[in-house]
């Protein structure tokens, strides 16, 4: 089985940093994309950010400038690195594996913005 796990996530003041990142677990060969979604309390969930297998990656372009995502060398994780936050990017943020014929996500963590 594969387990994806997330951490990083917090408080901090509008203006500020987080870094989040996941590692997954389990038999993996190889992965086609790795990525980060977001889902705030009454709403659906988005697409925020992702990197493929072989370093391509997309933005939603509310957050392009601001967040970078990147694999960890040698692993099957990834970090989301998130500046110049603002309060509507508060929601929990959910890592996904995309493999061959399967997704798997993660069980979210908290990200809140607010002074």
């Amino acid at each position: 089985q594969v387990q994806l796990v997330e951490s990083g996530g917090g408080l901090v003041q509008p203006g500020g940093s987080l870094r989040l990142s996941c590692a997954a677990s389990g038999s993996i060969f190889s992965f086609n994309a790795m990525g980060w979604y977001r889902q705030a309390p009454g709403k659906e969930r988005e697409f925020v950010a992702s990197v493929t297998s072989g370093g391509i990656t997309i933005y939603t372009d509310s957050v392009q400038g601001r967040f970078t995502i990147s694999r960890v060398n040698g692993k099957n994780a990834v970090n989301l690195q998130m500046n110049s936050l603002k309060p509507e990017d508060t929601a929990v943020y959910y890592c996904k594996m995309a493999l061959a014929h399967r997704e798997h996500w993660g069980q979210g963590t908290q990200v809140t913005v607010s002074s």
